[in-house]
């Protein structure tokens, strides 16, 4: 039976739809929120897969008819998920997942589908709310609800979901979800903003958060859905205690180990041998078999992974001897390859990162199609994850959902520091190559990318670095427990601790923010402590990377396209581009496939390798677009001759009249008898008349006899009814 849930939620509607859509899933529901409107279903298999990691696949569909747009492709229907679609469904999936059991192994599917979308209602968080929303009216178990909102600042006052025009003024742009208790997933970018400023807004953002969660806590207890039994994996105790006996020591000796793939090594070559002499049993089936080595495994990084958090909580020492807030050694170098047109590799530790930048035409921007209000992309980065970065082997290919957001995290810390358009009329690509990694290489790309840019000769408004922190708690952070803040977490405290937290910026402030967790939320206090941490550890990696370069190149390299800039009237803009583009082809083909920009504003780009084209062409613009003026010089060249008169060429498609009274002092009977066709011939702009017709003068330039009488003028020309020339 079809139930509806009317809330105000911030000035705003809020109708929640259950019982009429999709009543085949396990749980779903139909969200509203102004014209938005998101359908989502969740349904969990019957049995536990046979996998080492909870399957959850969450799915963010956007339909182009929601905004009421035929897709662009050639068959005209919905491809492969955008990277918006893609970044969104990471988005939801974040703060979900830890709210599943320790053990849960049954396949979990939410399927988010953008029906409608009102830009001013964000279809985003629509859909994290119908995910926690459809998962807890499900029979599947799932330690919810959860919710999520967009947090903007505008003129220093804080704002929940801005709309479009709000979201176009705000300095900040956050999306942060939780539970009614804590934060457990944040996004940001920032225009500078301080660290207070930022956990100011992370707490506002929570406050709506805990609105939504009793909202859907209203809904859940009428829909009153009871939970299936659902069978968790667990260890078996005699398998346990035998692979601790055999291992346990031995691998606390290894974790100690300073070199990651030598520790890497040590580490495997344990848990290897015990493993072998478990394949070397009988066992039933090849089921038991499975079975009885994940558990094996699952021990063996037990051991690891309670070792790990030992060291750091109680000790207070970190796998590799550092202290909790040193960070790795350092090294920053640009120039390492010659034909690009920036490059920067940025090291720390074991993670190292290859930067690129290339410079293009404006024309050259990146063609946004999904359901947000982008539709082009200037400033664009891309992030690459190859195996051999962890020595392993792996798949090559197009960038999965990690490599999609961790491009996406450093272009969003990089794009405020960008110059607009006007300051610097280039499509900017950087790419990231991951040449090694042992944490946060996100952070790192940032960093390499920043140098990179500064080498290309973009005039980047300010130097961003970046910087990952962790936690390791000894239990809930309910304050009865102890916690320990790790500074440039490496992969081993990534892997086994409870928290990745990346924070990127300039000495003004937060351009950039990320926090990923395992438990169920983080307080303020934490948050707070991780945010002043990763400021002074900004400033150290800031320094290093001011060593490698102190500022942006005041030119780009010669490898990189030149370019500059001109202004004409829009009435002119016809002119330049010809009757089906012939004048511009013209000037193209006749200036070595020079790139040519022209905006309906009138704002002309002109992109060359060679200084000398690009002067050339504009040149040529100038003289198509260029209006005569009385009073003007030009030395010009006769392109036609009649009886009355003379037309000289002046500029571009622009002749002169020159009559032949104007010719000469003394009495002239036809042009032919002065000039000659091709002659050059020095002459001034004597009037324009109402047609736009340019007339010239000649005679000024020849010495006038000093008896010479004008007489009155007829037809706009001195008359010339005597032979003879007047004399006083």
């Amino acid at each position: 039976m079809k139930k509806v849930f009317e809330e105000q939620f911030r000035g705003r509607i809020l109708r929640i739809e259950v019982g009429e859509l999709a009543k085949q899933a396990d749980g779903a529901c139909l969200i509203r929120y102004g014209d938005t409107a998101v359908l989502t279903t969740a349904v969990a298999s019957k049995n536990p897969k046979d996998s080492d990691f909870f399957p959850l696949t969450i799915g963010y569909e956007e339909k182009q008819y929601a905004v009421g747009k035929i897709p662009g492709s050639f068959l005209r229907r919905e491809g492969r998920p955008s990277e918006h679609a893609t970044l969104t469904a990471r988005l939801i999936d974040r703060p979900i997942r830890p709210m599943f059991a320790e053990g849960f192994r049954n396949e979990v599917q939410v399927v988010n589908t953008v029906l409608s979308v009102d830009l001013n209602n964000t279809p985003e968080m629509s859909a994290m709310f119908g995910s926690s929303l459809a998962l807890s009216i499900s029979n599947i178990p799932f330690d919810g609800p959860i919710a999520g909102v967009h947090v903007g600042r505008v003129n220093g006052q804080f704002i929940i979901n801005p709309t479009i025009e709000e979201t176009e003024l705000s300095d900040l742009h956050l999306t942060v979800a939780g539970t009614k208790e804590a934060i457990n997933m944040v996004e940001a970018g920032a225009k500078e903003i301080s660290e207070e400023e930022m956990l100011e807004a992370l707490m506002f953002g929570h406050e709506a958060i805990k609105e939504l969660c009793l909202i859907q806590d209203k809904i859940i207890k009428e829909v009153g859905v009871s939970k299936r039994e659902i069978e968790l994996y667990q260890v078996d105790e005699e398998i346990k205690k035998d692979v601790l006996h055999k291992s346990e020591q031995r691998l606390i000796k290894a974790i100690s180990i300073f070199d990651k793939l030598e520790r890497q090594n040590a580490i495997d070559d344990i848990q290897q041998e015990v493993l072998d002499e478990y394949e070397a049993k009988p066992y039933v089936n090849e089921k038991e078999t499975k079975l009885t080595l994940r558990m094996v495994k699952d021990v063996l990084e037990g051991v690891v992974e309670k070792e790990v958090r030992r060291l750091i909580t109680v000790d207070k020492v970190r796998p590799d001897g550092r202290g909790v807030k040193e960070i790795r050694p350092l090294d920053a170098q640009v120039d390492l390859l010659a034909r690009a047109h920036g490059s920067g590799l940025f090291t720390r530790g074991q993670t190292q990162v290859l930067s690129v930048t290339t410079l293009g035409a404006l024309k050259d921007e990146q063609i946004i199609d999904n359901l947000t209000v982008e539709d082009t992309r200037r400033f664009i980065h891309h992030y690459n994850f190859p195996p051999y970065s962890v020595g392993e082997v792996g798949r090559m290919g197009s960038p999965g959902r990690r490599e999609i957001g961790h491009g996406a995290l450093a272009e969003r810390a990089l794009s405020y520091v960008i110059p607009t358009e006007e300051e610097f009329p280039y499509t900017i690509r950087v790419v990231s190559e991951v040449l090694e990694s042992n944490g946060s290489s996100s952070q790192a790309s940032i960093c390499a990318s920043c140098m990179s840019l500064m080498a290309a000769g973009v005039p980047i408004k300010n130097l961003v670095s970046g910087i990952a922190m962790g936690l390791v708690s000894s239990g809930p952070l309910d304050g009865k427990h102890a916690y320990t803040i790790l500074t440039d977490i490496q992969g081993l405290e990534d892997h086994f601790g409870d928290m990745d937290f990346k924070v990127a910026g300039t000495d003004l402030g937060i351009t950039a923010l990320q926090m990923d967790i395992k438990i169920r939320g983080i307080t303020k206090e934490v948050l707070k402590e991780a945010l002043n941490e990763a400021k002074g550890a900004r400033k150290v990696i800031r320094e290093a990377m001011l060593q490698a370069i102190s500022e942006p190149r005041l030119e780009v390299s010669k490898y990189a396209p030149k370019l500059d800039k001109m202004q004409i009237d829009i009435d002119k803009i016809r002119d330049v581009i010809g009757s089906g583009g012939k004048v511009i082809n013209d000037i193209i083909a006749k200036c070595d496939d020079i790139k040519i920009d022209i905006n309906d504003d009138g704002f002309i780009v002109l992109y060359h390798m060679d200084r000398k084209v690009i002067n050339k062409a504009k040149q040529m613009i100038e003289d198509i677009v260029r209006v005569a003026k009385v009073g003007e010089v030009f030395e010009g060249t006769v392109t036609r001759i009649e009886d009355y008169g003379c037309f000289v060429h002046l500029f571009g498609n622009v002749d002169g009249l020159c009559h032949v009274s104007r010719l000469a002092w003394r009495y002239v009977e036809k042009a032919s008898d002065v000039v000659k066709l091709n002659q050059k011939l020095k002459v001034v702009v004597s009037e324009i008349d109402n047609f736009g017709k340019v007339k010239v003068s000649h005679r000024e330039f020849l010495e006038k006899p000093a008896d010479y009488v004008e007489r009155p003028e007829r037809g706009g020309h001195p008359r010339q009814g005597s032979k003879k020339p007047f004399r006083k």
